[in-house]
């Protein structure tokens, strides 16, 4: 488990992507100018096949950080351990600099919404996570991050606003915050409350990464769909999250309608013109 003095010296891998099949020729073919790329854990929890061929090649020249959809960490079913023995196991394949996974629950009763449900905002909820987080990072025995989700409802019985959950479950469980910029701002929309409010309550020495995604405005609500570019006011927020947190892990995710890589490495340019910084950072990936 990693501890407080860990947490401060949080690594900063530059601005990446997240790895795609679509694009796993392209990566090897060109090289890009990618500081690191995001995998989706359960894509590769198998015991062999394409997917991890060519993950094996790609991990030769980029660093990579693992990313999870189905853990379920707030859910009240135990713990799948055959899930945990299967992450483990790709985790000590892929070395990542860390491993992070969502804020959420995504089943009950054995059976998995493949969606990404919020909780409510309890002291009670806190402790239940922290605890499902602290077993999970024993069985890692690597750094583990929360992201916060995108959310469409509020519970009656929440007892403090999302920023105040999320800090208070990082706290407990001693891990570290994956914040996606997209969802803040999302949730924001969805729930009337101000970005910035959250960007500052958050703690600076908590926050590993930073996602940045486009998503889908239906005039009443967005809806995070990671099927479009980033938009102006997102960047926004996003040089705002930086100049309080400092130089943070940075990626781009694009999960339906996927463009050419070349568009996405225009965006990830984008992400380095949004806080003023120029070339790349790890020298993996220049190689």
């Amino acid at each position: 488990m990693p501890d407080s003095t860990t947490l401060q010296q949080r690594p900063f891998l530059g601005f990446g992507l997240g790895l795609r099949p679509e694009h796993y020729q392209d990566v090897l073919d060109t090289e890009p100018a990618v500081d690191w790329f995001e995998i989706l854990s359960e894509n590769y929890m198998v015991p062999g096949g394409k997917p991890l061929h060519f993950l094996d090649r790609i991990r030769e020249r980029y660093p990579l950080v693992m990313h999870g959809v189905s853990l379920s960490i707030g859910g009240t079913d135990d713990l799948n351990q055959d899930y945990l023995d299967a992450l483990t196991r790709l985790a000590n394949r892929v070395q990542p600099r860390w491993v992070s996974d969502h804020l959420c629950w995504t089943g009950f009763g054995g059976t998995q919404l493949h969606d990404l449900m919020p909780l409510p905002y309890t002291d009670e909820a806190v402790a239940h996570v922290a605890r499902r987080v602290r077993q999970v990072q024993d069985r890692l025995q690597r750094p583990f991050a929360l992201e916060n989700v995108s959310s469409y409802v509020t519970y009656g019985a929440s007892q403090m606003p999302e920023w105040a959950f999320l800090t208070a479950v990082a706290e407990e469980a001693d891990c570290g915050i994956l914040l996606d910029v997209n969802n803040i701002y999302v949730s924001a929309f969805n729930h009337g409350f101000d970005p910035m409010e959250y960007i500052d309550a958050v703690p600076t020495e908590r926050v590993y990464q930073f996602h940045l995604a486009g998503h889908t405005h239906a005039g009443t609500h967005i809806i995070d769909t990671h099927d479009a570019p980033v938009v102006d006011d997102v960047w926004a927020l996003y040089a705002a999250a930086w100049k309080r947190f400092g130089p943070v892990s940075t990626m781009i995710e694009r999960d339906d309608r996927i463009p050419p890589l070349t568009e996405l490495l225009d965006e990830l340019d984008r992400a380095r013109a949004a806080v003023g910084f120029a070339g790349q950072v790890n020298a993996l990936a220049s190689a």
